[in-house]
């Protein structure tokens, strides 16, 4: 494995999961991934949405700091937009002063939602329109320059948390350059513009304080397992899984044999197109693609995540994975 790999922890919950087994399971997985040497693990906002626990996702982070030592943890992302830039930078602030050097801050610009959610969360519709600006606020308390004349994050204040931009889109590639920060593109589930995207962000960055040159992660979804056939399995569950998520309505939850049928029609097809970039198969197998893909990204690093539905086969695919890395430092 030629590049730094990082993880991105949905917190998901699984079927017959409670919450708090999927938080449990967030930790473990975060106190193995410092043991197998992985480079950082992020934590995404999300509301309103059974199957994943990160809606509080500093909350998340402060507790996993704490039942680990030196993995670098982060937002993948905070969704700016949804709140006060120097509520983020209390926020990070205080993650920052509790375990200096560990934690990172990517934002994206989308709601993390449905709009009947964003409603309930109260978001202004015309905040989206501000997220540089709102960048550039956070970043000024940040670094205790305030851009606001009396206002300081306390804590927050010359902490100088990363900032990253997530983007799926043409513009948060601009964004990111513009403000010379690191671009990392959602092609774990959103990969129709990742090369075009990659391509403006490198063409039109500037250096900043933060980064002199430009710097791409790039998402992708990892199916490991210790069979060919295994592997096929577990991707087919998760593209039935998939397929419950965005299909079920009403409280009817879609059968197995309903979400088959589904995936043989253009709907289907559609919601298999949004993990077009899935490393699947045994280790080698993850391994060239992974390989493959990061020459297409053009990327100077890969953050991955594990759709993988069985818990279990989830703990299994990231330890293959670190297997890989270990192999590579050989």
């Amino acid at each position: 494995m030629p590049l730094p790999l990082s993880i991105l922890d949905l917190a998901t919950v699984g079927e017959g999961e409670t919450i708090k087994d999927g938080l449990d399971a967030t930790v473990t997985l975060a106190q193995r991934a410092e043991e197998w040497g992985f480079r950082r693990i992020w934590y995404a906002e999300h509301h309103n949405m059974r199957a994943i626990a990160s809606s509080a996702t500093s909350v998340v982070i402060a507790h996993v700091a704490g039942q680990t030592e030196r993995i670098t943890l982060g937002s993948g992302g905070i969704m700016l937009p949804n709140h006060s830039p120097l509520v983020i930078a209390e926020q990070f602030g205080t993650l920052a002063t509790f375990h200096p050097g560990r934690i990172e801050l990517g934002l994206g610009r989308a709601p993390g939602t449905d709009q009947q959610t964003v409603t309930a969360l109260r978001r202004d519709p015309a905040a989206a329109d501000r997220f540089p600006q709102d960048v550039q606020e956070l970043q000024a308390y940040l670094s205790g320059e305030s851009a606001v004349p009396g206002v300081q994050a306390y804590p927050g204040a010359g902490t100088a948390v990363p900032l990253y931009i997530l983007g799926s889109s043409l513009y948060g590639a601009q964004v990111a350059a513009a403000l010379g920060l690191p671009y990392v593109f959602a092609s774990h589930f959103a990969p129709q513009a990742l090369e075009q995207a990659v391509a403006l962000y490198r063409r039109e960055f500037r250096p900043s304080r933060q980064l002199s040159a430009p710097h791409v992660m790039a998402g992708v979804n990892v199916i490991a397992a210790d069979s060919a056939e295994e592997a096929a399995e577990r991707v087919r569950a998760v593209q039935r899984n998939r397929v419950k998520l965005f299909v079920s309505r009403g409280g009817h939850t879609l059968t197995d044999d309903e979400a088959e049928a589904v995936l043989e029609l253009p709907a289907g097809e559609e919601i298999r197109s949004m993990t077009r970039y899935t490393a699947a198969g045994t280790p080698d197998e993850v391994a060239r693609y992974l390989e493959d893909f990061a020459a297409r990204a053009d990327a100077d690093e890969l953050i991955v995540t594990c759709p993988v539905v069985d818990r279990p086969g989830w703990f299994r695919s990231f330890e293959l994975l670190a297997g890989l890395m270990r192999a590579a430092t050989v």
